[in-house]
Formats: structure tokens, C-alpha cells, sequence
């Protein structure tokens, strides 16, 4: 059977590598020239098993209020008159109701702990070879008020099979000695030794040179501008090519992963999928003196901004900005980045140097990415990951080429439709 997979980011590849794994014959399309050049291409870099708590929480609205109006703001939301975006925030705050966001957090502790575990498998399956750490990750928290529910927010993970070790503020920096060079403006944090660190961009195009050796065809630098749907079925794929040659592509069965794209491409015929872009900042800076460079990754839960290193450069990334599909950068929010790199690692990175990124990352209101079939017969979806694209990308793509084969997916997790697919 042959499968096409619309999409080359994070959520295109890995569904590609494990569906071909499963036994399909696979087709990935991408307007792109290469794999991952889009949301994928320099977030974060933290496989983050340790926050499975979503966006969407009890205490999210208030926060959301002391953060309005502010231009670095770690959630800005700028108001359109799009209603998906009236809608995706209406979705949002129901959300946040205690007993969505305990439902939601089991949910993503389920899928990115196996996720974890595919990522590890794979890498010793195939020999894939990208800059990556496996030395944790280090949540820092700067109020009283976060410290004291340090110990219950241990035990909560523990209770969803993630391990972590409570620290105060000289076990931080037993743990990550770099810290001691900034400004201590951290009263403890928590410490998740299992969690890892790895650039997504260069894994992903790892991953699809193993997938071409493996017999997956890659189709790049076509842009998808229909999908065409008879009596229920997608029939096939209008694209437009670089050079303005259009083509109608076919296949048995779709998988779509067009990330914050996806709801604007689907038939009028399939569902409304809950997804909207929210825009993501990071800056990448190559490192000065190594004598400085942190080992571990740290994430700021105040300010809601990850720290990684990857190879010989750094990665801030962070913010989140609901602004619709425009990836204009706002210098505002990267030199808040850079100002919290020089704050906490003075010295560390040649600043002249820095590279800055913005990109739309897929989100759901549940932060619950949307895994399964979908109404129309033979279009699947792998889609919506949001703010945790790596750390779900390799258990997202396992569950849905489980589904696909018809089996039952390992994680316990609100699969979209459970109907399958024969090979």
C-alpha cells in the first residue's frame, strides 16, 4: 500500500521512518527544498518528558493577565479578527479547567515517555548520528511561592512514571557548576536526569537520508495547494512545483503533518481541526569560551525559556505569540533572549554571532497533539504538537504506524477515531 505523507518536518520524517518500518510504501511531500526548514528548524532542542503539564492550566488565566500589554511577555496575544482565534481561545480556557488539565498532563506524561524510549530505540536501530546530550534537564524556579510545591509537583510526576530529584539553590549549581558565572536569580529547581537535549533540525535530516536508504521517496520543493476529496475519499494531491510546474500526485492513503497549516488544506468534507499557530522565537549563538558553556539543559519556569547546548552552539528559545500566520519577527521578544543568555551565562557566547529564528508551532487548545484517522476514509493525521514537537515526535509517529497496521498503540492516549488500516 502506498502512503503519502504530507509534510518534512519532525512530524513528517518520523511518520515516514515508521510507517516504512511497518512495512508501507511511503512518499513524503514538502514545499521546502530540504526536510525541516520551517517549525522544525531551530527550536528549543529539549526532549522534555519532565513538563508534560500543558499551557492550558488552572492558574493559566491569571497569569495570562499580568502578562498582557507587555512586549516580551512569555504568552503575547495579539488580537485579530480571525475567529479560529476567538475560537481556538474560547477552546483554550475551557482547557484549563482542573479536571481537562489533570486529563491532559496524563495524556503527554503517557506519549512522551514512550516517545523517550522510541527515540533511544531508534538511535541504536539505525545508527543515526546528531548532536545531542543525555544530561537532563534542569528546571530552575525564582519565587517562594513555586519552591514550596516543588516537593508535591516531584511527587506528581513520580505518580506518571517520571523521576525527578528536588534541588536547592547550591545542588543547581552542583549540577550545572556554569551557573555560578550569573546572576543567581533562582532560589531551586528540579532536576529530570532522564531528559535529553538534541538539535531537531539535524536529526530530521539524519533521519530522512535513512529513510531514502530505507525506500522512502522524498518529494521537496512542492508546494500543496489542494487536496482533492471524492464521495469520501481522498483521490489525490494538486502541487505546485519551484519551477511553476503543477502536478496531481496519488496515493492509496494521506498522512497529514503540515503542522499549523494542516486545518487550511483539509476538505470541506473532513473535520475542523483544532490547531493555530502560535509563534515561537529562539537565537542561536556559537560558543566563545567553553570553560563557560553549560552542560545541562535548563528551563526558566518563570520565564517560560529553554536552554540547550548543541555541539559547539547554544540554543534560548521561548515566548509564545498568537499573532496569526505571520512569522515577522519581533526584535523585542529575541533580545529578551539574548538578554537572559548574557544575565545567567555572561561571556559564554559570541554575541556578534547570533542567529535569530521565529517559526509557527502547531497548537492545540489541549496542548494534545491529533493522532489518527480522520473522517474521510484514507487520510490519517499526525499534527498539532505544538510547544512539544521533539519531545512527542517519536512516539506520535510509532502510535500512528501501530494504527495504521491495526494494532493497539503502547501509549494510553485520546487517539483520533480508532479505526485502522490494512496493509
Amino acid at each position: 500500500m502506498h502512503l503519502m505523507v504530507l509534510g518534512g518536518g519532525l512530524a513528517g520524517v518520523t511518520s515516514a521512518w515508521y510507517l516504512r518500518k511497518a512495512g508501507f510504501d511511503v512518499t513524503v511531500v514538502d514545499r521546502q527544498p530540504d526536510v525541516a526548514l520551517e517549525t522544525s528548524f531551530a527550536n528549543g532542542g529539549q526532549i522534555s518528558v519532565s513538563h508534560p503539564e500543558p499551557w492550558a492550566n488552572p492558574g493559566a488565566p491569571l497569569t495570562i493577565l499580568r502578562w498582557f500589554g507587555r512586549e516580551d511577555a512569555p504568552l503575547l496575544f495579539r488580537a485579530s479578527k480571525d475567529p479560529a482565534q476567538w475560537r481556538w481561545g474560547a477552546a483554550f480556557l475551557a482547557e484549563c479547567l482542573p479536571w481537562r488539565a489533570r486529563r491532559n498532563t496524563e495524556a503527554i506524561a503517557a506519549l512522551a515517555t514512550y516517545s523517550r524510549d522510541c527515540l533511544r530505540n531508534l538511535r541504536v536501530e539505525s545508527g543515526i548520528e546528531y548532536p545531542h546530550r543525555k544530561t537532563g534537564i534542569l528546571h530552575l524556579f525564582s519565587t517562594h511561592q513555586a519552591l514550596a510545591r516543588l516537593a508535591a509537583r516531584a511527587d506528581e510526576l513520580a505518580k506518571l512514571g517520571i523521576s525527578t530529584e528536588v534541588c536547592n539553590a547550591e545542588r543547581c549549581m552542583e549540577l550545572e557548576p556554569a551557573l555560578v558565572h550569573g546572576g543567581r536569580d533562582f532560589l531551586g529547581g528540579l532536576f529530570a536526569a532522564d531528559d535529553e537535549s538534541g538539535d531537531a533540525h539535524l536529526f530530521t535530516r539524519a533521519l530522512a537520508d535513512k529513510a531514502r536508504q530505507a525506500g522512502v521517496k522524498f518529494i521537496l520543493g512542492a508546494n500543496i495547494k489542494r487536496i482533492r476529496e471524492i464521495e469520501g475519499r481522498i483521490e489525490s494531491i494538486d502541487v505546485e512545483h519551484a519551477d511553476g510546474w503543477c502536478q496531481q500526485l496519488e496515493a492509496n492513503a494521506y498522512v497529514l503533518c503540515l503542522g499549523s497549516f494542516s486545518p487550511l488544506l483539509l476538505p470541506p468534507t473532513a473535520e475542523r481541526l483544532p490547531i493555530y499557530p502560535v509563534k515561537g522565537y529562539s537565537i542561536t549563538v556559537p560558543i566563545s569560551d567553553p570553560s563557560r558553556a553549560p552542560s545541562t539543559s535548563i528551563t526558566d519556569e518563570a520565564r517560560r525559556i529553554v536552554f540547550s547546548r548543541l555541539g559547539e552552539h547554544l540554543r534560548v528559545a521561548g515566548t509564545a505569540e498568537l499573532s496569526g500566520f505571520s512569522t515577522a519577527p519581533n526584535p523585542a521578544r529575541s533580545h529578551a533572549l539574548i538578554d537572559w543568555l548574557e544575565r545567567h551565562f555572561p561571556g559564554v557566547g559570541a554575541i556578534d554571532e547570533v542567529s535569530h529564528w521565529s517559526g509557527l508551532r502547531p497548537a492545540t487548545p489541549s496542548n494534545l497533539p491529533i493522532i489518527g484517522r480522520s473522517r474521510l476514509l484514507n487520510l490519517w493525521f499526525n499534527t498539532g504538537h505544538g510547544t512539544l514537537g521533539w519531545t512527542l515526535a517519536c512516539g506520535s509517529a510509532a502510535s500512528l504506524a501501530a494504527l495504521m497496521s491495526g494494532n493497539a498503540p503502547k501509549p494510553r492516549f485520546p487517539y483520533f477515531g480508532r479505526d485502522t488500516l490494512t496493509r
